[in-house]
């Protein structure tokens, strides 16, 4: 198929023609997460013609998923597929001239500079503070710029961060809201609408900025919630820049991780485990050994019960602990399950 063809409707909007779509066609490109923004904004970025895209997520296509991320189907539930391979393999049938990485792994601080490396732009679809803090801290050290995103309920918002020239995500939250403070997905819900529409005003950023078409001068918040139809697009004041320890002092506090992490995962009554050292666990021999019930297993992850928990392992020796919201709690079951 000829690219000037496939993308002549792209080329004919002003603000990119010629010269913006060449920019496209040789930019680069990391999706940290592939869930409801993520997988928009994936599918996006892969039809507008980008060289390269890099997408990071760690979790597997689950039934729930499905109301809102597009990029996905009952038979990826079915085989328990992660989200990254998932939509690696649907990305390259709509557009085989895309280079795409799928990589299946936890984002944290041990690997977060690997994943950012080597490209022009990072997009943020991802689930949890505590992991955007870290990215925030890696886009910062790098000089990366990034885009971060967020949607719940029928809200979402937008926000475009150059480090060193526009306020940075700690400039705007100051610090790691506490667990249990902010609205998640699984606590109050989420509309497809607005995981769609956050997406594509991430992906309409993003376009601007690998066309040269968005200073940093002009970078806003934007808000909107699509079942009040409210609107806000917000200058971003530079004053907090001065105050910020990542922004004015270099200070990288969130990229600094502690051996073994533990992240509680608001509203789902679960604790994620995140080992210093990766292993390679072999599924088919631990599942003659472990002491749980209800064993199953594939290449990617093994589901077991341990009364009341219901614990999920990956082949690097992540866990969830679900049944829980105590991490001490879950290091015990995930300790009794693998024998460390």
């Amino acid at each position: 198929m000829q690219s000037d063809e496939r993308y002549s409707r792209q080329i004919r909007f002003a603000p990119i023609g010629v010269e913006g779509q060449g920019r496209i066609s040789a930019s680069r490109v990391a999706l940290i997460g592939a869930g409801a923004l993520g997988s928009v904004a994936a599918e996006l970025l892969v039809r507008a013609g980008v060289a390269y895209i890099r997408i990071v997520d760690r979790d597997f296509v689950e039934s729930s998923n499905l109301q809102r991320q597009s990029l996905y189907d009952e038979d990826d539930v079915r085989q328990n597929l992660p989200k990254a391979e998932a939509a690696a393999a649907k990305l390259r049938r709509i557009n085989s001239g895309v280079q795409i990485e799928s990589v299946v792994d936890d984002v944290n601080p041990s690997n977060v500079e690997d994943f950012i490396d080597n490209v022009d732009l990072v997009l943020d679809a991802l689930d949890n503070f505590e992991t955007r803090f870290v990215l925030n801290d890696a886009c910062a050290k790098q000089s990366r710029t990034w885009i971060y995103g967020a949607a719940v309920g029928s809200y979402g918002l937008v926000m475009p961060i150059m480090p060193g020239k526009s306020p940075c995500l700690r400039c705007m939250l100051g610090s790691l809201p506490a667990p249990g403070t902010s609205p998640t997905c699984d606590t109050a819900g989420v509309i497809g609408s607005i995981t769609h529409i956050i997406a594509s005003i991430q992906v309409a950023e993003a376009l601007k900025l690998i066309c040269r078409m968005m200073e940093p001068s002009g970078f806003r918040l934007t808000t909107y919630d699509v079942w009040t139809h409210s609107f806000r697009s917000m200058d971003l004041a530079t004053e907090a820049m001065a105050s910020c320890p990542v922004c004015s002092e270099g200070r990288f506090d969130y990229l600094n991780g502690t051996p073994l992490r533990t992240i509680t995962l608001c509203g789902r009554n679960a604790v994620q485990l995140i080992p210093a050292v990766k292993t390679d666990l072999n599924f088919s021999e631990l599942s003659k050994s472990i002491p749980a019930k209800g064993v199953q297993f594939n290449e990617f992850l093994l589901r077991c019960l341990s009364p009341p928990y219901e614990v999920t392992l990956f082949r690097d020796g992540r866990a969830i602990v679900r049944g829980t919201e105590e991490a001490s709690l879950a290091r015990s079951v995930y300790s009794k399950l693998i024998g460390t």
